[in-house]
């Protein structure tokens, strides 16, 4: 009894591993190429449950969902001249794993390789006929649609198709970002000093033309204040002469009262006169009121 089940657990393990080696399973997210001796027999791209030949085939299977791949930043002479430090990155897929297979073999970095002379040499084929301005402007997907297409058309033979090649960063080199820097700052000093020389020569005209009319208010205010004044005296004379025809006496009392005050107001004035100075006649006697003419 021993024996026969010793016989039935050995020929359950044989079978297992017979299913084992022969029944594999192909996930969403791959493709597989059986190789029997190493020769291609066939490639399998539907996911699910598949079989092959134990101990002679081998399955191989390759990631058929987009797949990335960095350039290492280089150098890159423009149309214009200019050098460019360009960074990039490439999406692919593996379109074909038997073609893949025969390029490259099984394994990924073997394309990497590829794929990175492949890049460098479009855009530098590509990138040495645009000017700075369209890599920098909205032109830089147009570059790019074209960059694509010649990545991709060359990759054709390695069984992979580039999906879309991408300028990750553009900056020009250290010694040129230093001239761009000092040309950028001799402008803006350029345009400071401009608009400085601007802001003082049009300073200065204003302060001229505030002057000028400055000037103008002020001989227009004393040619009337003038004006005024001579026609203020013209009525005081006017004034001063009705009155005076009217009671010469009484005019000429208060013109004499007038200046006693205007000279002893200080109270330390001296006159040098005799007392019998007709000025000082009312200081001794009363003013009388004149005679009326009949």
């Amino acid at each position: 009894m021993s024996r026969v089940l010793t016989i039935a657990v050995a020929a359950l393990f044989v079978v297992v591993f017979i299913a084992s080696s022969t029944l594999f399973t192909v996930h969403q997210t791959e493709q597989v190429l059986i190789t029997q001796f190493g020769e291609p027999k066939r490639v399998i791209t539907e996911p699910g449950l598949h079989y092959k030949i134990p101990l002679m085939q081998t399955v191989i299977s390759f990631d058929r969902r987009l797949l990335d791949y960095e350039v290492q930043s280089e150098e890159v002479i423009l149309g214009d001249q200019r050098r460019l430090i360009v960074d990039s990155f490439t999406r692919f897929r593996i379109t074909d794993p038997l073609r893949y297979y025969q390029a490259v073999g099984p394994t990924e970095e073997g394309i990497r390789a590829r794929l990175n002379s492949v890049v460098s040499s479009s855009l530098r084929r590509v990138l040495g006929n645009e000017q700075l301005l369209n890599v920098l402007s909205s032109n830089r997907g147009r570059i790019m649609g074209l960059i694509r297409d010649h990545v991709n058309e060359e990759m054709k033979s390695f069984g992979i198709a580039v999906d879309d090649v991408r300028i990750r960063r553009a900056d020009l080199p250290e010694e040129n970002t230093q001239a761009i820097l000092s040309r950028m700052q001799s402008e803006r000093e350029r345009v400071a000093r401009q608009a400085r020389a601007e802001g003082a020569e049009a300073s200065a005209r204003i302060r001229a033309d505030a002057e000028r009319e400055r000037t103008v208010l002020l001989a227009e205010a004393r040619a009337t204040a003038d004006k005024l004044r001579g026609q203020g005296e013209a009525q005081a004379i006017a004034v001063y002469a009705d009155a005076f025809q009217r009671d010469p006496h009484f005019f000429e009392v208060w013109r004499t009262l007038q200046a006693y005050r205007e000279a002893f107001a200080s109270g330390n004035s001296r006159l040098v006169m005799t007392p019998g100075d007709a000025f000082l006649r009312f200081l001794h006697e009363m003013p009388h009121p004149a005679e009326t003419t009949p």
